[in-house]
Parts: C-alpha cells; structure tokens; sequence
C-alpha cells in the first residue's frame, strides 16, 4: 500500500489525480500540467513534496559521517547552509542524488539528508551501517514520517512566503537554511528548490503541514509539473536518469562533476578519480527535436545512418519553449552541441540535435 503525505485528504478534496511514485501516493496534477507549469515559470506554484525523505544525523561525529557517505565537501558547510550531493558505492555508481543542509547553531551541528521518495529507509540503514563499521560516533533518525515538506516556487515566491513569516527571506542567499515561523507554525525554511526558480522549501511538523499549505495560497502543482521543470533545467531523476541497478551511472556520466571534491575521502572516490582521469565512455547530453515528435524514456537514439548509439532517459515536450526535449546518454564523441542524431519516435526516426542543458535560460 501506497504511503500518503499529511496533505493527501487536501489533494482529493482538490481534485487531483493520482499515481504512485517512490512508494506514495501522490497528486500528478490539479488543473492541468501546463497551467502548473507556467504558474512556477512566471508567479509561483506550491506543490508538496512531502515524500521526500529526511534523515538527521548528529553526535559528534555526525560531519565526519555525512562527509564520507556524500560527494561534496560537507565540511565546507558552515550551518545554514546546503549543497547538492551523490551518494555512491565503491564503484563510483549513484545509489541517489541528495541535498544536505547543516542545520542552524541551535541544533547543534546537526545534519540533514534530503534523500529521494522511497529512499529514506536505506538512506538511513546506509548512514548506521557505515557509523558502526567505520567507529563514527552518531546518531541517525529517520525522520521522513515527522516533516510534512511544501515547496514554494517562482518568481514571486519570496514575496509571498515574507508575508506569512518572520523571517528576512530576502537576506538569505541560495541553499541556504533557517529556523522561523511561517503561517504560525515552527518550519525550517529553506531557499532550495528543482524548478530552476527562485523559492523555498519549508520542513514543517506532519501535523501542521495542512495549515501553512493553505496560508500559502497559490497555485497547486503536482508531479506532472515538477517533471517539466526540473527538464527542461536539465535536472536529474533518480530512478529515470540515474539508477543502480537499470541505469548505473556516475556522477561525471550524469553531468554533476561539481559536486564530486576528490580532495576529499568518501565512499567512491578512488573509483571516480580514475574516472577523471580516464574520461567517460559516455555521458548525459540535452536532445532537441527538428522533427515533429515527442521523445519518451526509452526510445532509441541513433546516428543519422540507424547506428545504436543510446536511449532518452528523460523526454518531453517543454511547456516554455514549445519543443521537445530530452535527455540520454550518448558516446563521449557526441556531447559536443549541435550533433545530429535520430531519436525513434513510435518506430519513426526523428531528427535532432545535441545540446547541453538547461534547455532554458535561467
């Protein structure tokens, strides 16, 4: 059975449709996923993400841990502040992508991983096992189940959001992270987001979520809308883009190099440095269509002659531009721009050409 945010019963009163995803039941959209979508792209929309993971790690060791299990530099966080990150094997392969926040003075150092749905559980065992093998001193609490999680995106995000709180949103730079109230209730607020827009995030009590979600009176969006703006920004999808087992990949395949610091130790590097110096064999590239077309995971990509060159990962068409779109890894010789290749629309060879995203300026 399917797990169900705090704002579930508020999405069927809405009228949205629903698919699973990651484990849960979520809204795919409210009105439609165009109006969502250019909701966030010129206002703001509001979608909850609720099924995201949160995982605190604290204890006196808790910076050394989350150093050695992510890609970036987690020492380099002063609190209130976050990063983009990989979790990898020893092979270099992403297990998941994750944003980690160390969490303001007054939680005491504490860190907070952001893994994907369905990943919090073995996000969680992965953080444990480690501490007890390795000797770190730390505790590691699933909190998935105690933080309902809104996400406010747009250009008038900060806007609205400083009209239902204390905080100086305005003063705060990007990826970073502060206690206040919203709407009247304790949040942690934080200015990330996977739309390509300007807005926060806001980790609210589970019980509470239904209350800030609706002083935060916008636009509702739902996955559907999420999955265009985060592609045409060229952002990856764990378990689409990226996957251990269907689609292992490492974070120079799949185009965030800068969140691997081999300056530092983690699960991974001596693999990845390899990699960096060998080069990769292929990598994640933009795709735009001449032809007439929408691109969908799966479909094949071949050279002008039908050479078997890759699949689209990630494919649709972009509400901002009125393109299709798409993203797949392609030999290392074509992640140069403008390369033509095919896509295989439906059996039908589509024409189009390499490109690096974001697909729009932002």
């Amino acid at each position: 059975m399917s797990r169900e945010t705090p704002l579930h019963a508020a999405h069927h009163a809405a009228g949205a449709t629903f698919t699973d995803f990651g484990g849960w039941d979520m809204p795919v959209e409210f009105d439609s996923i165009r109006t969502e979508h250019a909701a966030v792209r010129e206002e703001c929309g509001r979608f909850d993400v609720s099924h995201m993971g949160e995982v605190v790690v604290s204890g006196p060791d808790a910076e050394g841990l989350t150093q050695r299990l992510t890609t970036n530099d987690a020492t380099a966080l002063d609190p209130g502040e976050a990063h983009y990150a990989a979790i990898t094997r020893e092979d270099g392969v992403m297990l998941d992508d994750t944003v980690v926040y160390r969490l303001p003075e007054a939680t005491d150092g504490e860190f907070l991983v952001v893994p994907n749905a369905g990943h919090d559980e073995e996000t969680t065992d992965r953080w444990r096992e480690y501490a007890d093998e390795q000797g770190f001193d730390a505790t590691v609490d699933n909190r998935t189940a105690e933080y309902g999680l809104i996400a406010l995106q747009g250009p008038d995000a900060p806007d609205l959001l400083a009209e239902e709180t204390d905080l100086d949103v305005d003063d705060m730079g990007r990826f970073e992270v502060a206690e206040g109230a919203v709407a009247g209730v304790d949040a942690l607020v934080a200015t990330t987001g996977y739309t390509g827009e300007a807005g926060v995030e806001l980790f609210v009590p589970w019980d509470e979520t239904e209350a800030v979600w609706e002083a935060v009176d916008v636009q509702r969006c739902g996955l559907g809308a999420r999955d265009t703006l985060r592609l045409e920004m060229g952002f990856l999808l764990s378990g689409q883009d990226f996957d251990p087992e269907d689609e292992s990949r490492t974070p120079y395949e799949a185009g965030i190099d800068f969140t691997v610091k081999l300056d530092t130790e983690f699960v991974g590097r001596d693999a990845l440095e390899q990699q960096y110096e060998e080069g990769t064999d292929e990598e994640l590239v933009g795709l735009e269509l001449i032809d007439r077309g929408v691109p969908r995971e799966g479909y094949e990509v071949t050279t002008p002659d039908g050479e078997h060159l890759g699949h689209v990962t990630s494919g649709t068409m972009s509400p901002t531009l009125g393109d299709p779109i798409a993203l797949a890894y392609l030999p290392a010789e074509y992640t140069t721009p403008d390369e033509l290749v095919r896509v295989v629309v439906r059996g039908e060879p589509k024409k189009a050409r390499t490109s690096v995203p974001p697909f729009i300026d932002r």
